[in-house]
């Protein structure tokens, strides 16, 4: 049985938005999260931070999707930044070398502060 996929928007502010994830980030819910991405970043959103605290699975479908993500916010002239990853994703994302170009921190909170404060390039 896979667990129950959301996809909130708790926060929009100027060209800021957090997406968060929750449940499972597989090929049957990549689609979904790639979709309201990029409503965000059309909206005019396109600093994005994804807030993956309550992701219980990812998988390659997941994975890609961030890294479409990642792209079209920098086609955009804005960035996606990474919060509150599991430690098992945060793995993947350290295997598959995604870490070294997407910025990551311990929670939402600091990414947007961080966001805000422009303390990253992205």
């Amino acid at each position: 049985m896979t667990d129950a996929f959301h996809i909130d928007v708790p926060h929009t502010d100027g060209t800021l938005a957090v997406i968060a994830l929750s449940g499972e980030f597989d090929v049957a819910t990549a689609p979904a999260v790639r979709a309201r991405a990029l409503d965000l970043i059309a909206a005019g959103h396109p600093d994005l931070v994804a807030d993956l605290a309550d992701v219980t699975f990812c998988d390659s479908s997941g994975l890609g999707t961030l890294i479409g993500i990642w792209r079209c916010a920098k086609d955009a002239n804005g960035s996606l930044t990474l919060a509150t990853i599991p430690e098992r994703l945060d793995r993947l994302l350290s295997v598959t070398g995604m870490d070294a170009f997407v910025p990551a921190y311990p929670c939402t909170r600091t990414a947007l502060l961080a966001r805000q404060d422009n303390r990253f390039t992205a």
